[in-house]
């Protein structure tokens, strides 16, 4: 609110910037960063190329504007996710909701930190370690969260909480793939069950089943 209150005086702007970054998004979504020119960006954003440097920087310092502003937005599931009660409904929403948003047709299909970092060639290497990087991250973050849920009781003591936050990155990381190979959310989302069949349940609630 208060940047807009801010744009509404002195200086104003040509073009909503947060509407021209989710274009931009888009943009890069469908053609990776080495398929993207400054031309189809411009194009894209309604905006020229003077605008787009000082407003955004260079092409990649836009490309990592638009990947904060992908991870940022509000229909992003991870963090959610990670607030859930027990270790098993963490793993349950992330892949449920993956599904589900990845096979979203309101915007290209799969995960763009995912394909980018697949599809980027040497010259764009920066690129890619930075979405190696937040891959990584995110990993981290899976990891800690079920490290918590062991010490609490959530999960069996032999469960490796690093083994299975790559075990979901893994099973997301593939259904990107499927679904930029056209998978619609159902499919995706029996991938997501059958591998939740794998995941350890509580082991509170084990025992007292037992």
């Amino acid at each position: 609110m208060a940047s807009s209150c801010a744009n509404s005086v002195g200086r104003p702007k040509a073009f909503d910037s947060e509407v021209a970054l989710e274009k931009a998004l888009n943009v890069f979504w469908r053609k990776g960063y080495d398929g993207t020119s400054l031309s189809d960006l411009t194009e894209a954003m309604g905006i020229n190329k003077p605008s787009l440097y000082a407003t955004y920087g260079n092409k990649e310092q836009l490309f990592l504007k638009a990947i904060e502003f992908y991870e940022n937005r509000p229909c992003s599931f991870f963090l959610p996710a990670l607030e859930k009660p027990t270790a098993y409904e963490v793993a349950e929403y992330m892949l449920l909701s993956a599904a589900d948003s990845l096979a979203d047709d309101s915007h290209p299909q799969g995960c763009v930190i995912v394909q980018g970092a697949l599809s980027c060639s040497e010259a764009a290497e920066s690129i890619k370690e930075a979405l190696i990087a937040k891959r990584l991250d995110s990993e981290a973050k899976i990891t800690a969260r079920f490290v918590k849920a062991q010490r609490a009781g959530d999960l069996p003591y032999d469960a490796d909480p690093a083994a299975l936050s790559r075990y979901l990155g893994t099973v997301m990381q593939g259904m990107t793939i499927q679904a930029t190979n056209g998978s619609c959310a159902q499919r995706l989302r029996e991938v997501a069950e059958l591998a939740l069949l794998a995941f350890p349940k509580q082991a509170t609630a084990v025992s007292e089943a037992s």
